[in-house]
């Protein structure tokens, strides 16, 4: 089906075996909404230049709260929240460009009190690591990325849901590429890089903050910098797209019950974004080829030729070059 939201064209359908001449982008991610919160203009900029990417949202947000506080109270959004978080991520693919696809996994929440209580049963982040596992792996397997990009070992930030999708993405980026892994999931693929997520960092958040006390305006960012506990990560790659930012906000709006459209994902002025912190940014985690230093594409270091690249993909010969995968913290 054919057609656009908000000016920007639908992409085609994802359907069913998907083999491309171009080169292709798997972002792994928990929830719709987080695919344009994490890595959107990055997405957009590699739709435009040819390139297929295709999202993965592990779960349908079904527990997610209504975080928009004009939406708190609408009696569409309460009585069914799981069809309104699809329809919304419909809109935000459409204007991102990607392809997605659902994994197929229930929202786990995220539990709060003390003690937390316990997870609701069935949810993905209580689903044998196999059963998630073997549904990414066919993933892989049919649309056959050459880069996949998820959340680190700590999933970003200690949801279960984002914890399980990191856990989830590396078994199945190695059980890919095994033959002898879920055989009947489809022919061996091994995605031959693997990042992880960045995009919230100390420096940016400080650099944001710094910009707004330069223009003499109110910084939404003083508390989370006083209460920054999290520990720096290695950004092996900054990936140049600010000529998307503007894509990539309109996607996150989309899920407009997600998202508080005054607050502070918005407050620094899109101008500011671009000359103070104009990229995405990457950590290299799991490499067949090698990472270079000040690495600015995510598919550096692949072959320009797409059936080269396949073939490297499927030769069973491949060895690791870069690995920075670690244990979570406890």
């Amino acid at each position: 089906m054919s057609g656009s939201i908000l000016g920007y064209a639908r992409p085609p359908p994802y359907e069913g075996s998907h083999v491309s001449d171009r080169l292709r982008l798997m972002c792994v991610h928990a929830h719709p909404d987080d695919e344009s919160s994490k890595g959107a203009a990055t997405m957009a900029k590699y739709v435009d230049e040819g390139h297929d990417v295709l999202v993965v949202s592990c779960t349908g947000g079904e527990r997610g709260d209504v975080l928009n506080p004009r939406l708190k109270h609408d009696a569409h959004i309460l009585r069914d929240l799981a069809q309104v978080r699809r329809d919304e991520m419909a809109e935000a693919q459409a204007i991102l460009g990607v392809q997605h696809t659902w994994l197929g996994f229930v929202d786990s929440g995220l539990p709060e009190g003390d003690p937390l209580p316990p997870l609701p049963e069935g949810c993905f982040a209580l689903e044998p690591l196999s059963v998630t596992t073997e549904a990414l792996v066919r993933e892989i397997r049919r649309f056959r990325p050459h880069v996949v990009t998820t959340y680190d070992e700590n999933g970003g930030y200690p949801h279960p849901d984002h914890i399980m999708c990191h856990d989830v993405s590396m078994a199945a980026v190695v059980a890919a590429g095994d033959p002898e892994a879920f055989p009947h999931a489809g022919p061996a693929w091994q995605p031959l890089k693997v990042y992880y997520n960045q995009t919230f960092s100390k420096a940016r958040v400080e650099a944001f903050h710094q910009a707004l006390t330069a223009l003499g305006e109110e910084s939404p960012y003083a508390e989370w910098l006083e209460n920054w506990t999290r520990p720096d990560r290695a950004v092996t790659t900054r990936v140049e797209c600010s000529a998307w930012f503007d894509r990539r906000d309109a996607a996150l709006v989309a899920h407009a019950t997600q998202v508080d459209p005054d607050g502070s994902f918005f407050r620094v002025p899109r101008e500011v974004q671009v000359q103070v912190w104009p990229t995405e940014d990457y950590e290299a985690a799991l490499s067949f080829v090698p990472i270079a230093p000040d690495e600015d594409d995510l598919f550096a270091g692949l072959p320009a030729d797409v059936q080269a690249a396949d073939a490297l993909a499927t030769s069973g010969t491949l060895t690791i070059v870069h690995d920075t995968r670690t244990e979570r913290d406890s």
